[in-house]
């Protein structure tokens, strides 16, 4: 696990709310406070979906992809006051986890982001299907993710 302090926070919430940076990720769970507190659980509701759809490759994943809700967050967080808090928990979508990762024990890699009302925080982490002593996945997934944002021109401090 690495924790990572954004550096500037004009530069990464565009990458966050309005370019394709984040598109390869899933949204787990959201929490924005603005005027009011928003939760939204990215799970996918499939009683919403017609039946022949339900079981279909139309619906890959089990949590919204973060592409289609983003544009949900830059409306509820743009306005005059910047929002008092704010926390995605997202994941990295299951085709660029097993192009990273070889290993069958990892559920997911998660990206945990906080903001506080003064500075954003990013923490990794990874799901595992049972535990295991081996840290390899682990450093894998904060080095992808440390040069991922640097190659993205998203400036961080390792915390």
């Amino acid at each position: 696990m690495v924790a990572l302090e954004i550096l500037s926070m004009k530069n990464f919430m565009n990458h966050l709310l309005t370019d394709q940076t984040f598109d390869r990720f899933l949204l787990e769970e959201a929490t924005i406070s603005t005027a009011n507190t928003y939760t939204i659980d990215g799970h996918m509701n499939l009683d919403f979906f017609p039946t022949e759809l339900r079981n279909s490759s139309d619906i890959p994943y089990a949590f919204r992809p973060w592409s289609e809700l983003k544009g949900l967050f830059y409306d509820l967080i743009k306005g005059k006051y910047p929002p008092t808090f704010f926390k995605f928990v997202l994941q990295l979508k299951p085709e660029h986890t097993a192009a990273l990762l070889q290993d069958p024990n990892v559920k997911a890699l998660v990206l945990n982001i906080r903001y506080d009302g003064n500075k954003a925080l990013l923490t990794t982490g990874i799901s595992y299907h049972t535990f295991v002593l081996s840290k390899e996945s682990d450093l894998i997934w904060d080095t992808y993710l440390t040069g991922y944002l640097a190659e993205k021109g998203i400036g961080y401090e390792k915390l």
